[in-house]
């Protein structure tokens, strides 16, 4: 019997995770009969700690894992940790510095991995506390890191390959530099911010006929053309015209040029181009064959010009240059606006333009699909000996519906993010991840997992983008890129479940990796969930000093209240509103199953005996109409939340077993029902035992995806039970 009191989480959280993984079948190789469902986690960054976004993850994840599991499927939900190369290392070195006032470089490469090494680890025994409070039935034994020895060499192999075939190539782009890192960072990981700042027109010089306008006058010393739209009849007299001048100092030549990127109603019509200081002037350089001359380095520090100016930070150099401008009677006027700034996510650092030489993914180039896999799931309109590019395939396995995402309209903005994708630029200078597989010596160059143990060998020092490794995600982990069983069973996975916030960053890359180097889909689902919000829907996070720690209201309410409160009220997509009530609200409904639950059980006997049958199976002779209408109303219940989970439509499956629970089950029925348990009518006491007994069953399986723990507890104390845990039960109406 359940012991007397209210549900006390604290009693029973930790014992019940310990029954389930002692039963092992989080495991899906205990089931040798289902067909097979799979999801592999998204690596939480071993950063720290797990926040209420990772909570939302594991909750919806884990719904869709028991639901699966108790309808017979062969279930695996594969775990894993992300390295997060530059979160992590940058997080490390502010430790080290303020602790110790030392940089990576004093302690050099090999004492300062070990350090992160340490921090990454602790990290990851947090989070896996962590999940496994949240009730998250993870297949522990597959576990995964980025970081691993197999996910190396996954790494390894994927980049000989991509190498090999013309994907990877080395060479001198403009890229985003992040100057307080001291890396390269991706398209995706530059965070703009909107600041105050200065909006400069002038003249090169007197005899310069074009004036332009700008916010960063320091980088014109670097401009090498101005570009105006051909059909500006203002300018198309001076196209083509090439003029030398000394710009503070610094001699300048520059070419008028016509290109129709540039928008004639945007400041004076006429753009100064400066190829290595903008990604937009670098293409524009590109098409009409430009130089490119350098003047801002990797400190964010002029490297030319006169002594007052060299080696100058770029806001005293902009200064200087606006006050040469003033005195040389240049500067026609100056106009306060508002600017989008590039800030580099993980630092915070300003992001430069630079031109570096690095290893870029070419999205365009055209290979010729092959067959890499001998089980390969073929794509739909994409077939061996297919040329296409990786924007193509990207594109074609959303577009042909092999991939869905919901909610639906994020599929335009995945469209449109592939038509303005430029080349991945996949190296970072930082010591922290995967080394890029490359051996220089002399003249030779190796790609590949091992070179030769011949002296002279030295290996490319930057590192991989971490999108790169966690882009294999899906494949390396059931053990690509040998051919294994998991791999066969398991992948293509069936969904992916994430915040929306990371479709480009990592859901994008993963059908880009995979669908090129195995020529299957990733997954046939991507369900993109909300933010977190608070009661006064501001996003958390911990500098607004909002964010909440999942262990925190664990701790106070209970794992099972604060996973039904972020599945409860929410819609597909939309951002989730946390407050204390919301959650206090389903401790009570917890509480009230709890209650309903030691009713039923207390007015069963000691003698009751219980076949399990089907609802159909139930319907006896003497039934009165209370109990006909509530079985019918449970036959409902039953397929309203069976369609909804199957439609991903959480919060109305969540919704429609609390309603009925609570309002049809406890507040009428049961309310009902009790007259007769005292009864001396002893058939049609049993007729009530047994239908409280099978809705209550039924209530505990359907609610038992959203609250694990407590229909887990009370299962173990029913009289009559099928199997040894409830998470293996047959889902009602299979």
């Amino acid at each position: 019997m359940l012991p007397p009191g209210p549900y006390n989480p604290k009693e029973h959280e930790e014992k019940i995770y310990q029954l389930w993984e002692k039963s092992g079948y989080f495991n899906p190789d205990k089931n040798e009969t289902g067909k097979s469902y799979s999801i592999v986690l998204p690596p939480p960054n071993v950063t720290g700690t797990l926040h209420v976004g990772h909570a939302l993850m594991l909750v919806i994840e884990d719904i869709l894992i028991r639901y699966h599991r108790m309808k017979g499927f062969k279930t695996l939900w594969l775990p894993g940790t992300d390295h997060a190369a530059i979160a992590t290392q940058s997080k490390v070195e502010k430790i080290i510095y303020d602790k110790e006032g030392k940089s990576r470089y004093d302690l050099g490469r090999e004492e300062f991995l070990k350090r992160i090494e340490k921090f990454a680890q602790d990290s990851h025994d947090t989070i896996v506390h962590q999940t496994k409070s949240m009730g998250a039935s993870l297949d522990w034994s597959r576990e995964a890191y980025t970081l691993d020895q197999a996910r190396n060499r996954a790494v390894n192999t994927a980049f000989k390959i991509m190498y090999n075939d013309g994907l990877i190539y080395q060479g001198d782009r403009v890229v985003n530099w992040d100057p307080k890192g001291q890396t390269t960072i991706s398209d995706d990981e530059v965070i703009y911010k909107e600041r105050e700042a200065i909006f400069y027109t002038f003249k090169y010089s007197r005899d310069f006929p074009i004036a332009i306008a700008t916010t960063r006058p320091e980088t014109k010393l670097g401009d090498t053309a101005v570009a105006v739209h051909p059909n500006d009849e203002r300018y198309k007299k001076y196209v083509g015209q090439e003029f030398d001048f000394e710009f503070c100092r610094e001699q300048v030549h520059v070419k008028i040029i016509a290109d129709e990127s540039v928008d004639p109603e945007f400041g004076t019509g006429a753009v100064g181009i400066t190829p290595a200081h903008s990604q937009i002037d670098w293409e524009i350089a590109q098409r009409h064959q430009l130089p490119l001359k350098q003047v801002i380095d990797e400190n964010a520090r002029i490297i030319v010009g006169g002594q007052d100016i060299k080696g100058k930070k770029i806001n005293e150099a902009r200064e200087i240059i606006v006050a040469w401008l003033k005195n040389e009677g240049l500067l026609i006027k100056e106009e306060n606006i508002k600017q989008n700034v590039a800030t580099a996510e993980r630092t915070g650092g300003i992001v430069e333009p630079l031109p570096k030489k690095q290893w870029f993914v070419d999205v365009n180039a055209k290979i010729k699909m092959q067959p890499r896999i001998k089980y390969e799931a073929k794509l739909k309109n994409i077939k061996v000996g297919d040329e296409v590019s990786l924007k193509e395939l990207m594109r074609s396995v959303v577009k042909s519906g092999e991939i869905k995402i919901i909610p639906e309209h994020f599929e335009k903005i995945y469209f449109h993010w592939i038509d303005n994708l430029h080349d991945w630029c996949i190296s970072r200078q930082i010591w922290y991840g995967h080394r890029i597989p490359v051996w220089y010596k002399d003249e030779e160059i190796y790609v590949g997992e091992k070179v030769s143990e011949e002296e002279g060998w030295e290996q490319d020092p930057d590192t991989l983008d971490t999108w790169f490794s966690s882009g294999l995600w899906t494949f390396s982990t059931l053990g690509w890129p040998d051919e294994t069983k998991d791999l066969k069973t398991f992948h293509p996975t069936d969904v992916l479940e994430t915040g929306y916030d990371i479709l480009f960053f990592w859901v994008a890359r993963m059908i880009l990796m995979t669908t090129y180097l195995l020529g299957e889909i990733p997954f046939r689902v991507v369900y993109l969930h909300g933010l977190i919000r608070d009661a006064e829907r501001q996003k958390m996070s911990k500098s607004k000093d909002n964010s909440v720690d999942p262990l925190h209201i664990i701790d106070e309410e209970g794992a099972d209240a604060l996973r039904m409160a972020m599945v409860f009220g929410t819609g597909q997509g939309n951002d989730v509103v946390m407050s204390p009530d919301k959650v206090i609200a389903q401790k009570k409904f917890a509480n009230k199953i709890w209650n309903a639950s030691k009713f039923v059980l207390n007015n069963l006997g000691e003698k009751f005996e219980f076949m399990v049958v089907a609802i159909h199976e139930l319907s006896l002779q003497n039934q009165n109409s209370d109990d006909k209408n509530i079985l019918e109303k449970l036959n409902q219940t039953i397929a309203g939340v069976t369609k909804n989970l199957d439609n991903f439509m959480f919060h109305e499956a969540a919704q429609e077993i609390y309603q009925f629970f609570w309002h049809d089950f406890c507040d009428v029925y049961i309310e009902k029902v009790k007259l007769r348990l005292n009864s001396n009518d002893a058939a049609d006491k049993k007729i009530a035992q047994e239908i409280l007994y099978f809705v209550l069953l039924q209530c505990l399986k359907l609610l038992h995806p959203f609250m694990p723990f407590i229909t887990e507890v009370i299962y173990q104390n029913l009289p009559e039970k099928n199997k040894e845990n409830l998470m293996i039960e047959n889902w009602p109406g299979v």
